[in-house]
């Protein structure tokens, strides 16, 4: 069974924050890596230490997506937040954030 993606108000600002092209790129790749098999560690999917933003990441270039994922009472992945990897510093809707 597929999962549903949710992008909650919060993570639409940082969609609207990237370029057209950029925005393009991340919802297609979350529909294409996402959808099935969300919680299978990958190449660009990892899980993360703890932090207080997410337990996964998506890595797609130098763009990264931040999820969680609920099985029940309907499989879902939670786009918690959306930003820019450039070295060591993660921008999120413009501001660093350390993780």
């Amino acid at each position: 069974m597929p999962y549903k993606i949710e992008y909650p108000p919060e993570t639409i600002s940082h969609l609207r924050a990237l370029t057209t092209p950029q925005q393009v790129t991340v919802l297609n790749t979350v529909d294409e890596q996402l959808t099935h098999q969300p919680l299978i560690k990958t190449r660009n999917r990892k899980p993360m230490r703890p932090n207080p933003l997410a337990p996964w990441e998506l890595r797609i270039g130098n763009l990264r997506v931040y999820y969680e994922v609920e099985e029940q009472p309907v499989p879902t992945v939670y786009i918690r937040a959306i930003g820019i990897k450039e070295h060591n510093i993660v921008r999120i809707g413009g501001e660093i954030v350390n993780l």
